[in-house]
């Protein structure tokens, strides 16, 4: 409700000729409620697939259908921009922007009538009838998990940066360096997010087979590596190659966006994995994903060459893979007896 709601609100925000400044005062504060929304959903949708899984070894595959949203996001999002700029054309600054947002109403109902139909996990519903269930769970996970919190949060920034990156700032960075159409860009991303309907899940499923954390590690490596790759792609100012480089660009990030749902959650015991792994996983967003677009853009302002944000992606990398080194990885292992400890 809180996400749904705060979306449909954007689409009525006034504009800055109406109300002045007020308007990106509402818009900050719609954005705030959205992250309250996401702050609370992703750990209830991983915990909700992965404590269901009916195997220790398929902890992995379950857990990254949850991921599996963030690829539908950006197709539908960037599906909806480009057939919207298309109807409304110039006017799509002016209204046609809009309209996504009030349409984004319907998944509102959609997503009532899924959560009226589901239980709580039998983990959960085995520690409710124990009475197990911590009263202030997160000052309990601070006080008790304050590692794993830190880890995974820095496990992550080899995930978040890049992918704002590569979702984000090329659209100032296509149109006004490589000075190629908004539709163009919007239609490779799209190209991206298809491919990664089958990569997430399969590094998760990856990740069941040879550990959680080898598979992170090498993506950590890989990601590293790729932004420069990716860059020198971008600048041979060749269309094809332009598309190529942005396709390709969200493998690197779904190595690790496979498993990484998994590898969180199983860092915390039963009674504290909610509120342990939501932490970790949105202070990241905090620390990395936020910044990054912001971060790209004043590196490429100050050294003039793009090459400038692809060592900033690889310093995120070397941080992520030592993070990633000194977690625990409960692969194939059960988490049954976490909770008890």
């Amino acid at each position: 409700m809180l996400m749904g709601l705060a979306t449909f609100a954007v689409a009525l925000v006034p504009t800055y000729e109406s109300i002045g400044i007020w308007g990106a005062v509402i818009l900050t504060i719609l954005r705030f409620i959205q992250g309250v929304g996401v702050g609370g959903e992703w750990g209830g949708s991983v915990l909700m697939s992965m404590e269901w899984a009916r195997s220790d070894h398929s902890r992995g595959f379950i857990a990254s259908w949850p991921q599996f949203g963030v690829p539908c996001g950006l197709f539908l999002a960037n599906l909806a921009v480009l057939a919207f700029s298309h109807m409304s054309g110039e006017q799509f600054l002016a209204w046609g922007w809009r309209i996504p947002f009030v349409l984004s109403l319907f998944l509102v109902l959609v997503g009532l009538y899924i959560r009226l139909g589901i239980f709580e996990t039998p983990v959960f519903a085995k520690l409710l009838a124990e009475r197990k269930v911590e009263r202030a769970p997160i000052a309990e996970v601070i006080k008790r998990h304050p590692k794993e919190i830190v880890l995974s949060a820095f496990a992550r920034m080899a995930e978040q940066a890049p992918f704002y990156i590569f979702t984000a700032f090329i659209f100032s960075y296509g149109t006004a360096t490589l000075h190629v159409s908004r539709d163009f860009l919007l239609t490779a991303v799209l190209a991206a997010s298809v491919l990664s309907f089958f990569s997430i899940p399969f590094f998760g499923h990856l990740s069941d087979r040879i550990g959680r954390k080898n598979v992170y590690m090498i993506g950590t490596v890989v990601t590293g590596v790729f932004g420069f790759v990716y860059f020198g792609l971008l600048d041979t100012g060749i269309a094809a190659v332009i598309f190529l480089a942005i396709v390709l660009s969200l493998i690197p990030h779904d190595m690790m966006y496979g498993p990484q749902a998994a590898l969180i959650a199983e860092s915390f015991t039963g009674r504290l994995r909610y509120s342990g792994c939501s932490l970790g996983y949105q202070l990241a967003s905090v620390i990395a994903g936020g910044p990054a677009p912001l971060i790209a853009t004043w590196l490429f302002g100050h050294f003039q060459t793009p090459y400038a944000i692809a060592g900033y992606i690889a310093a995120c990398a070397v941080v992520s893979l030592i993070a990633t080194a000194l977690m625990t990885d409960y692969t194939g292992k059960s988490i049954e007896g976490e909770y008890e400890s």
